[in-house]
C-alpha cells in the first residue's frame, strides 16, 4: 500500500508496518537512519564500480546511489513484481546502462549470477520480517563467494530479528571471519552489519574520520556522525575494549 501524508510518501506491508518512505519534494534523500548507516560502506570504498542490492522496496538506497555515485553500476533484486510495479510512484529511475531492476529471488541471484560486485547491500523484508533465505549460513557464504576481493557486504537487521533468524550476525562472522562490524543505528531499532572479504577491515579510526570529512562535502548523509559510531564499535571490539 502507498500512503501520503504531507510531504511524506510511504510504502506499507500493512497499516502497521512501514517498508519504505520518501520525501515527495526530495525523492532521493535518505530519511531513515538505517539507510544512512548502510551508506557507510563508502567509508571503506569511496568509488565502487558495481553495487548490488537485495530488496528494492521504495528504492531509497537505489535512488541515492544512482544520483550520488554516477560512476557506479547498480543492480537491484526484488522478488515481488507488485513492488517493482510501484517504482514510478517512488520515482525510481528507469533501467539504463548503469541501473537495472531484476525480478528474482535474492538468494538465488546471489548464488547463481556470475557478476562480481564490489558491494552487496541486503535490505530484504516482507510482512513477517527478514526471509530465512536471506539470513542463512549458505546465503552469507554465497555473498562472500560472489564479492570481489576486498568487497563489502552490508546487511540491515532489525534488533528483534536476531534470535528469530538464528543469530545472523554470528552467521556473517562464520562466513567472513573477523572482518565484521555490527553497528547500531541511532534509534537502536536496527543494526547495519558490515563485512569485508579477505582484506584488512576496518580501516584505522583516523583514516575513517578523514574519509568521512571528505564524503561529508559531497553527500547529504552525515558521514562524520556515522564514522564516530563505527569507531565506537571498533573500540569496543578490541581486546580489553569491552563486549563487541
Amino acid at each position: 500500500m502507498i500512503f501520503d501524508l504531507g510531504d511524506m510518501r510511504t510504502l506499507l506491508f500493512n497499516w502497521t508496518i512501514v517498508q519504505s518512505g520518501m520525501r515527495i519534494s526530495d525523492p532521493s534523500r535518505l530519511i531513515f537512519d538505517y539507510t544512512q548507516m548502510m551508506m557507510g560502506f563508502l567509508l571503506f570504498n569511496e568509488a565502487p564500480t558495481e553495487i548490488e542490492m537485495i530488496g528494492l522496496g521504495g528504492g531509497s538506497l537505489a535512488k541515492y546511489c544512482y544520483s550520488r555515485l554516477p560512476e557506479s553500476r547498480i543492480t537491484a533484486i526484488e522478488i515481488d513484481p507488485d513492488v517493482i510495479g510501484l517504482r514510478a510512484s517512488f520515482e525510481i529511475p528507469d533501467d539504463d546502462d548503469r541501473f537495472r531492476v531484476v525480478c528474482a529471488d535474492g538468494a538465488d541471484h546471489v548464488r547463481s549470477d556470475p557478476s562480481r560486485p564490489d558491494v552487496i547491500l541486503v535490505d530484504g523484508f516482507d510482512g513477517d520480517g527478514q526471509p530465512p533465505q536471506l539470513c542463512s549460513a549458505r546465503f552469507y557464504d554465497d555473498c562472500y563467494n560472489r564479492l570481489k576481493p576486498g568487497g563489502l557486504l552490508v546487511v540491515n537487521l532489525c534488533e528483534d530479528q536476531e534470535a528469530r533468524y538464528h543469530w545472523p550476525i554470528a552467521l556473517v562472522r562464520r562466513s567472513f571471519g573477523k572482518n565484521v562490524l555490527a553497528v547500531p543505528t541511532e534509534c537502536r531499532a536496527n543494526r547495519a552489519v558490515f563485512a569485508r572479504k579477505a582484506a584488512q577491515f576496518p580501516a584505522s579510526p583516523d583514516r575513517l574520520r578523514t574519509t568521512a570529512r571528505r564524503l561529508a562535502q559531497l553527500h547529504s548523509v552525515p558521514f562524520e556522525a556515522l564514522a564516530k559510531r563505527i569507531c565506537q564499535v571498533m573500540g569496543s571490539s578490541r581486546p580489553g575494549g569491552g563486549k563487541g
